[in-house]
């Protein structure tokens, strides 16, 4: 984890409780991190406690305190989320791309200051109310997650070829069978797979054990059979450079694969591998508590958005409807009486 070396005590205790005591992942810890610094440093300048400037990361926040956060009200929180709405420009590769932040990006900061007033009133009991309990957070727009068709994930496994075939293969294998995210198949460990099953290590070092399918096995058994025997490398993936596979190069070889089998590559991606293997498995019969635990989700509405599948029974209940087969009355033509 970062050291945080530029960071107030109190929100460097409230990092290292998050690391250290809840087991969040260093990621967690770093957006956490960054949204509340982003909120400090507005706070500072909607305050005018400084200059006006222009250059947002020269802004210190080292000086706030126990005074500073208990004085932080709820209007300034909404005041914040105003300001990344209409003022705060997302970047995306040095390009600023207009106004405003996203609703789900407002969301994960409305996330993180949540977080530290709860830790800050229930924890280190600096705050005796906390501001923050009716803070309502933005509402995002829900939107289908795009997915591959079985016909199109057997065209994909098809396509497969080249010097690191049963890699490739495995890997993708992996993907469409058992929804993996990019960063837990990428952590694989030769020792996380037994037998008909592999260990996860997912958010939150949070482990959970999957079942192995036939397709799976047999994938797995013959990547191992040409995989390098590397003394004392562990990864279960290793790159042409005999080393654990990087997220980058699974994304490349992904999208190579989909270009390949004849697929949208800007469409697809390897985290839509992972919502095509839950599509596939909710379709064809698996409950939606269980794909929860097959896919890592801590909450169940997270899960619930593969639930627009038009299942054989969806379908037999529409045809069931007794009105499914009338159809409209010819137009009359002009002139004509009854």
């Amino acid at each position: 984890m970062n050291s945080f070396e530029d960071t107030p005590v109190i929100l460097r205790e409230f990092l290292i409780y998050h690391e250290s005591i809840r087991g969040h992942s260093p990621k967690t810890v770093n957006e956490y991190y960054f949204d509340l610094r982003m909120f400090f440093r507005f706070l500072k300048m909607h305050r005018k406690l400084i200059s006006a400037t222009n250059d947002w990361e020269s802004i210190d926040i080292i000086d706030i305190d126990r005074s500073f956060i208990q004085s932080v009200t709820l209007s300034e929180v909404y005041a914040f989320l105003a300001y990344l709405s209409r003022q705060r420009t997302p970047k995306r590769t040095g390009v600023q791309t207009g106004a405003g932040l996203s609703a789900s990006a407002r969301a994960r900061k409305v996330a993180s200051i949540r977080s530290f007033f709860k830790y800050a009133s229930n924890k280190a009991h600096i705050i005796e109310e906390n501001p923050v309990l009716e803070l309502d957070s933005p509402r995002a727009k829900k939107s289908l997650p795009r997915y591959l068709s079985e016909r199109e994930s057997i065209r994909l496994l098809e396509s497969i070829d080249g010097d690191y075939r049963e890699r490739d293969y495995a890997i993708i294998t992996l993907f469409l069978n058992c929804g993996l995210r990019i960063s837990e198949l990428q952590g694989l460990n030769l020792a996380d797979i037994k037998e008909e099953t592999v260990r996860v290590l997912g958010k939150g070092n949070k482990e959970r054990v999957l079942f192995l399918n036939d397709a799976c096995i047999y994938a797995l058994q013959e990547y191992l059979m040409v995989r390098p025997n590397i003394a004392g490398e562990k990864a279960l993936f290793l790159s042409r450079r005999l080393q654990r596979i990087s997220i980058q190069s699974i994304h490349v070889l992904v999208k190579k694969h989909l270009g390949a089998a004849g697929l949208d590559r800007d469409k697809y991606s390897s985290h839509k591998l992972r919502h095509t293997a839950a599509t596939l498995m909710l379709g064809n019969g698996v409950d939606v508590r269980t794909l929860q635990e097959v896919l890592g989700h801590d909450h169940l509405n997270t899960t619930q958005i593969y639930t627009h599948i038009e299942s054989s029974e969806l379908r037999s209940a529409a045809k069931a409807n007794p009105l499914g087969k009338i159809k409209p009355a010819k137009k009359k033509e002009p002139g004509k009486s009854e």
